[in-house]
C-alpha cells in the first residue's frame, strides 16, 4: 500500500507545543510565629490599702476622742488624744432581746435627770448616743439594761460632764 500523505491546512498545521506558562516563584513560607510565653499582663498599679486602725492601748477601740465600750468585758473608758483619760469602769449593757448595738456613734444629747417612760425608772446623768433612746447613765451594775450602758454614779457623772454633743462613742463586741 502506497503511503498517502494528507495535506493539513496551514491553519490547522501542527504547532510546536508552547512552553507552559511560567508561574511566579512560589512565596517562601512565612516563618513560624514565635511561641508566646505564658505571661499574664501586668495589672495596673493600685493604691495600697489603708493601714488597719490602731487601737488605743488598753482598749478595743480605734477612736481618739470620746467614749469606748467593750460589751464582752463589761468595761468602758473615756479617751482623749488617743489615750485613756478615765477608766476602765465597770458597765452593764443590754439584756437578750434588748442588745446594745455595736458600732460607731456620736453623742446626740444629754439630760441630767431623765426618766425612762417605757421602763418607768430614773436615768440620772443620761448621755444619749443612739437615737432610739440608748445612753450612758447611772444604773445597776448587776442587772442588764434595755440597751443602755449602766455606769456607777461617779462614772455616769464623769461621762456626762466630759462628753460633749458630737463626741464619738465606739461600742465594741
Amino acid at each position: 500500500m502506497p503511503s498517502s500523505s494528507v495535506a493539513v491546512p496551514s491553519s490547522e498545521a501542527p504547532t510546536s507545543p508552547s512552553p507552559e506558562p511560567t508561574s511566579a516563584p512560589a512565596p517562601e513560607p512565612s516563618p513560624e510565629p514565635l511561641p508566646t510565653p505564658d505571661v499574664t499582663p501586668t495589672p495596673e498599679p493600685q493604691p495600697a490599702p489603708p493601714p488597719p486602725p490602731v487601737t488605743v492601748p488598753g482598749t478595743p477601740c480605734d477612736i481618739t476622742e470620746g467614749a469606748c465600750v467593750q460589751l464582752s468585758t463589761n468595761q468602758s473608758w473615756l479617751i482623749s488624744g488617743g489615750k485613756i483619760s478615765y477608766g476602765p469602769v465597770p458597765t452593764t449593757s443590754g439584756m437578750p432581746g434588748y442588745e446594745t448595738p455595736v458600732g460607731y456613734f456620736s453623742v446626740l444629747w444629754k439630760v441630767r435627770d431623765d426618766w425612762s417612760i417605757p421602763y418607768n425608772g430614773p436615768m440620772p446623768y443620761s448621755t444619749y448616743f443612739v437615737g432610739n433612746g440608748i445612753a450612758f447613765h447611772e444604773g445597776s451594775l448587776t442587772q442588764e439594761s434595755h440597751g443602755c450602758i449602766h455606769l456607777s454614779r461617779e462614772a455616769a457623772a464623769k461621762y456626762f460632764h466630759t462628753l460633749k454633743v458630737g463626741d464619738q462613742v465606739q461600742v465594741a463586741p
